[in-house]
């Protein structure tokens, strides 16, 4: 069941309060957001994470998943009806382009919370919540693989017809792709394109090692980095 901002941060300060931010070994972090794109139904984006993978998938253990190996500094799809996974590896981002002016404000929300606003040249490119003490190593992975990606995502962007090159990519997923997790870990984001985020539980879980495995029979190609 969805609940309210309130509620949620309720929640998740009380848990840090009993001591619940430092991670036992056969635990791991839970999260579950609602994310929705515009114009479409909302769905769920599950996010589990230790102190060697994350794994992001729809909250089914047996669907697909895409998985982060924050050792090994790889990420990993795995598509099951081809038994196929697509390694990702650290490519090399380009250096900031003259002229590139992005900004981050933030201002105090409810306790413990703070307001963002990421922009470029005035564009607001993405704005939210973010909770410094909630489940910090959970925001530390998910700047991870937005770094582990960023090199894919500036292709993508540099091979995109020009009118769907927009500044706020660059920003969101490249050259300022960790900058709002820095502030802790995202309870409201919305981006420029209207697609919004709204965590709906954390929690700490008991480790299911098979959860970031790679299914038996599973064959491995390399993505271009």
């Amino acid at each position: 069941m969805k609940t309210g901002l309130a509620g949620v941060l309720q929640g998740t300060l009380c848990l840090f309060a009993v001591g619940m931010g430092a991670a036992q070994a056969a635990d791991m972090i839970a999260l579950r957001y609602v994310d929705q794109d515009p114009g479409d139904p909302p769905y769920l984006t599950r996010i589990l994470v230790t102190p060697d993978f994350m794994r992001m998938d729809g909250g089914e253990d047996d669907g697909d998943f895409f998985l982060l190996d924050r050792r090994k500094r790889q990420g990993i799809n795995v598509t099951r009806a081809n038994k196929l996974a697509l390694v990702f590896t650290p490519g090399v981002v380009p250096p900031k382009r003259a002229g590139w002016n992005a900004r981050l404000d933030t201002q105090p929300a409810a306790r413990g919370t703070r307001r963002f606003s990421l922009t470029v040249n005035g564009v607001a490119c993405s704005t939210g919540i973010a909770a410094q003490a909630a489940a910090p190593d959970a925001a530390r992975a998910m700047a991870e693989m937005k770094t582990l990606l960023a090199a894919m995502q500036y292709r993508v962007w540099s091979d995109s017809p020009r009118e769907l090159q927009h500044d706020c990519d660059l920003a969101n997923q490249v050259w300022e792709s960790g900058s709002t997790l820095e502030l802790g870990l995202p309870l409201e984001e919305r981006d420029f394109t209207g697609r919004t985020r709204k965590l709906e539980s954390e929690s700490k879980q008991p480790l299911q090692p098979e959860l970031f495995r790679l299914p038996e029979g599973t064959a491995s190609i390399n993505a271009p980095s």
